[in-house]
Order: structure tokens, then C-alpha cells, then sequence
């Protein structure tokens, strides 16, 4: 009995992590939409591939923000491209949540989707500095310019030290370990 029920619940939930990357993977708004909307700092744009070309137009975009309703109060642009692929695209579009509605030129709507513009990327430039005319000052990091007696003995004893240490290190080593 407690077998059966601990296979019947390991069994449901290696169904449900099984079913899980599939219901992850699929997007409700592209799904349902036609259209493909991205953003790229101020400039949003929208690809589909539902639109037919009808006397010389493929269709008209439209970009709306939070406060207009209809298509018509919308940022309206031509769609552009080919029979595989159409697109239109709006630049300098300010912060906030837009809707993009793309009509085809026969009147059909090939989807509407949400989008959030973040803003203008920021722009940096870089300016050139001059090298240094000594090269690299090492010790102090720079800070001591005056290399008297006293720091260059102290140095020396540092590095006698060193030296010392080292031998001392290598030549006991080097002999057969006592009780």
C-alpha cells in the first residue's frame, strides 16, 4: 500500500515537471498575436508576416499609449517589406507602456501586443588622458619621491632577510627528520 501510493505520487510529479518547460516555453501573446514587437533603448519595433501587399501597401502600424483607445489616436506608420516579412518601426518613443496595433491593408488586424519602453540608452564618451612621463612608480604606490640612504638600506635588510629565510627553510629541509 505505501508503495503503490509513493510511486502514484512520485509518478504525478514527474508528470507535472515533464509537462512544466512546455507551458513555460509558450508565450500567450505571441501565440494569440501575429505580430513580434521589441524595443532597443527609445525605438520600438514590429515585425509580422500576416500581411498581403494590396495596390502598393502592405498595411499601417500603430503605437498608442496609455491614454488614447483606438488605433486612429495612435503614432501611425506604413509597413514596409516583403511577402515573407513586414515591419515598421517608431524612434524617440519616451519611457512608459505602449500597445502596437498592426492593420493589414485588407482590413485585418494581424495582432495587438503590449510593450514596456525603458528610455534612451545613456551615451558615454571617452576621453583621452596623457601617460605618465616617468613610467610606473612602484614601492609606496608613488607616494615616496625622494629615495634617501635610509629607504634603500631598508630595502637591502628586507631582501637579506628574504634570503635568509629561504636557506634557513631549504637546509632544514633538506635533513632526515629526528624523534
Amino acid at each position: 500500500m505505501r508503495k503503490s501510493s509513493l510511486l502514484l505520487r512520485s509518478g504525478l510529479t514527474v508528470a507535472a515537471a515533464s509537462v512544466l518547460p512546455f507551458a513555460m516555453a509558450a508565450d500567450p501573446a505571441a501565440a494569440v498575436s501575429g505580430i513580434s514587437v521589441s524595443t532597443t533603448g527609445s525605438t520600438v519595433s514590429v515585425t509580422t508576416r500576416a500581411c498581403t501587399n494590396v495596390n502598393g501597401s502592405w498595411g499601417t502600424a500603430s503605437l498608442l499609449n496609455s491614454r488614447q483607445a483606438n488605433f486612429a489616436q495612435g503614432r501611425q506608420v506604413s509597413l514596409s517589406g516583403t511577402d515573407a516579412l513586414q515591419s515598421a518601426a517608431w524612434s524617440g518613443v519616451s519611457a512608459g507602456t505602449y500597445t502596437v496595433i498592426v492593420v493589414c491593408s485588407n482590413g485585418t488586424t494581424a495582432g495587438t501586443q503590449s510593450v514596456v519602453v525603458s528610455g534612451p540608452s545613456p551615451t558615454r564618451t571617452a576621453s583621452a588622458t596623457s601617460s605618465p612621463s616617468r613610467g610606473v612608480m612602484g614601492g609606496v604606490g608613488g607616494a615616496t619621491k625622494d629615495f634617501t640612504t635610509l629607504t634603500l638600506v631598508g630595502g637591502g635588510v628586507l631582501v637579506g632577510a628574504g634570503g635568509l629565510a629561504a636557506a634557513w627553510y631549504l637546509r632544514r629541509k633538506s635533513k632526515p627528520y629526528r624523534l
